[in-house]
């Protein structure tokens, strides 16, 4: 895969008291990922190549992907297909990347959501519904102990845009 042509549609930077490695930790473990990311559990080979699953809460496969850049505690780049039919088909794949740097005592994170070619602002809503919730939770847990319980649902416009399209969603 050509990274050169995936562009960054969504991009997020968020402060967090804590050490790389912590955050690393949180980004790449079920156990973590479940407090802050709805019930949703990530699962990961840890090596180049190796699998990235994000788990709903009842067991299912979310998200399928493939672990593409690997540096704890620095990058980590996944692809991050949802796994409902047709879609990854119609809109291509995701890259996910985080970039994990030392801001004096605390870490910043940027994390990037890239795309091979343009997509609407529609299809990208889900996204930016969804990444603030999910990096809110992880900086809380991170630096309080606890994660608040965010209700995240897909937006409406997004399903309007891919019903559209014919894309069948959940």
């Amino acid at each position: 895969m050509n990274i050169d042509r995936f562009k960054p549609l969504t991009v997020y930077t968020i402060y967090i008291v804590a050490t790389p490695e912590k955050v690393w930790e949180a980004l790449t473990s079920a156990e973590f990922s479940r407090k802050y990311f709805s019930g949703f559990a990530v699962e990961m080979e840890p090596k180049l190549g190796g699998t990235f699953i994000v788990r709903a809460p009842d067991g299912s496969e979310h998200i399928i992907g493939e672990v593409f850049e690997y540096d704890p505690p620095k990058k980590l780049t996944v692809t991050w297909n949802v796994n409902w039919p047709e879609l990854v088909e119609r809109l291509g794949t995701t890259l996910v990347t985080y970039e994990i740097e030392p801001a004096g005592e605390a870490v910043r994170l940027t994390m990037s959501e890239r795309h091979d070619h343009p997509l609407s602002d529609d299809i990208l809503s889900g996204g930016r519904t969804g990444w603030p919730a999910i990096l809110s939770g992880l900086k809380s847990l991170l630096e309080t102990g606890q994660a608040p319980q965010i209700k995240m649902a897909p937006p409406a416009q997004m399903l309007a845009a891919l019903k559209a399209m014919g894309i069948k969603t959940p």
